[in-house]
């Protein structure tokens, strides 16, 4: 199996729901540029359904 933890991520670009709860935005990796960040994935979870 291939290191996964460590691996730089692809660019991307997405639509999020914002903290405040005041709607959406778009963040992408370039926000955090030269910041540590850890990008999980659940799509079961924090749904709006």
């Amino acid at each position: 199996m291939d290191k996964i933890v460590g691996n730089i991520a692809p660019d991307f670009m997405l639509k999020t729901a914002l903290g405040d709860g005041s709607g959406f935005g778009e963040v992408s990796l370039e926000n955090y540029k030269g910041k540590w960040l850890v990008l999980f994935f659940y799509p079961l979870d924090f749904t709006f359904i």
